[in-house]
């Protein structure tokens, strides 16, 4: 059933005349009409009396009408609706983000979004990369922002790479010197933080990799726990830039710079579904606004 069948049926139920509804519709009479009788084949009966003085509902066409007006009505909702999603007053987003990005990232980032498209609703899910990858895939969210995972179901954006700092109590003797080996790192209580994410990854390859064994290890379930443990001066750690930028300001974390390895880096991207298609409005702002963060927000933009 088309909505041109529809629209014809609606017009002559309303003037009563075939003439006029098909000057208003800007048809000929043959067309409006031969619209009438292929709606009438399709829902198999007769909506209208034709004779000279018009064209009037039958019962079932008056049974009909209210059904035809409803259909057309929510064709025109729905029209407004993709209208106010391509001008961003209306529309939804819903993100995917591992631990790192959601707690360091996302609020500065969805705050000044909020402010420029008040009316889209949003809603963010958090999880590992993995995680974010298997929502991201299943359409469950519309962007996933995690670290760089290759898979063929999904399309990658680089969005900035984030780095592995070697941080100190302000009074450490590393923290006086400003630099050291990664040998002498051995030497300390070491706190690493959430077995089961990336970073944790990175930090122990890098020992591994060096021939170096940390005389003890302090772990801790998140970031935030392993930065309190710096401050109370319980051990030193490789942390995330991005989770720094607070303790690091305030002098209450040291950053040491490690002489004789490169520096440990991290890109993030952001994934879409291959088979989504182009991205809602609200998804392709969103995407640009990513292109756009800080650099004290994120430090090194990755390279595309």
């Amino acid at each position: 059933m088309l909505f041109a069948h529809l629209e014809a049926f609606v017009a002559v139920a309303r003037t009563g005349n075939i003439t006029r509804a098909a000057e208003g519709l800007f048809l000929t009479q043959p067309a409006l009409s031969a619209r009438l009788q292929s709606l009438e084949r399709e829902v198999g009966e007769q909506l209208f009396v034709r004779d000279r003085r018009g064209a009037r509902l039958t019962d079932l066409g008056q049974a009909y009408l209210p059904h035809a007006l409803r259909a057309l009505q929510a064709a025109e909702d729905g029209q407004r609706h993709l209208e106010a999603l391509r001008r961003g007053s209306e529309g939804e987003l819903v993100i995917g983000g591992a631990p790192a990005v959601s707690t360091y990232v996302l609020p500065a980032v969805l705050k000044r979004f909020r402010s420029e498209y008040p009316g889209i609703s949003i809603s963010v899910r958090t999880g590992h990369s993995e995680e974010v990858l298997a929502l991201v895939i299943s359409r469950a969210v519309q962007v996933g922002l995690v670290r760089a995972l290759e898979h063929p179901d999904v399309e990658s954006i680089p969005i900035y790479e984030d780095e592995l700092v070697l941080v100190t109590h302000p009074a450490h003797a590393f923290a006086r010197r400003g630099a050291v080996r990664l040998r002498e790192i051995a030497g300390e209580q070491l706190i690493l933080f959430d077995r089961t994410s990336s970073y944790h990854g990175l930090t122990s390859a890098l020992f591994r990799e060096a021939g170096v064994v940390p005389r003890s290890l302090l772990e801790l379930d998140n970031v935030e726990a392993a930065k309190k443990m710096v401050e109370a001066g319980l051990g030193v750690a490789l942390l995330p830039r991005i989770a720094l930028e607070a303790e690091l300001a305030g002098r209450r974390l040291r950053e040491v710079r490690v002489r004789d390895v490169a520096p440990v880096r991290r890109p993030v991207v952001a994934l879409r579904a291959r088979d989504a298609g182009p991205p809602a409005p609200a998804v392709a702002a969103f995407l640009a606004g990513l292109r756009t963060l800080p650099p004290s927000l994120v430090g090194r933009r990755r390279r595309a």
